[in-house]
């Protein structure tokens, strides 16, 4: 699934842990430019997490990330993380359905 610049797959691996990986082509740039992205990413990620506002998944996640993303706002970046998040979590347990 698509939201914005950023994408996501998910598996339910059964380990009860959150891990997350980042996939980020070089069609975003260089080394550099693809590292500081990814720091930002991860930051966001961990912040959503110690603040409650998004449930992260226990399990693998991973985020791929479009070259529109480099030029995205703090703001716009940690909302599209968390419509991407959320989406995620809609399509693990729709609504009106048992979690």
């Amino acid at each position: 699934m698509r939201r914005g610049p950023l994408g996501a797959t998910y598996l339910d691996d059964g380990t009860g842990t959150v891990r997350i990986a980042y996939a980020i082509t070089t069609r975003v740039g260089g080394a550099v430019v693809r590292n500081r992205l990814r720091r930002r990413l991860r930051a966001l990620c961990a912040d959503l997490q110690r603040s409650g506002q998004v449930a992260l998944p226990a399990g693998a996640l991973l985020i791929s990330v479009g070259p529109d993303a480099v030029r995205r706002t703090p703001d716009e970046l940690r909302n599209d993380v968390v419509r991407l998040l959320d989406a995620l979590e809609t399509r693990r347990h729709p609504p009106g359905s048992a979690p």
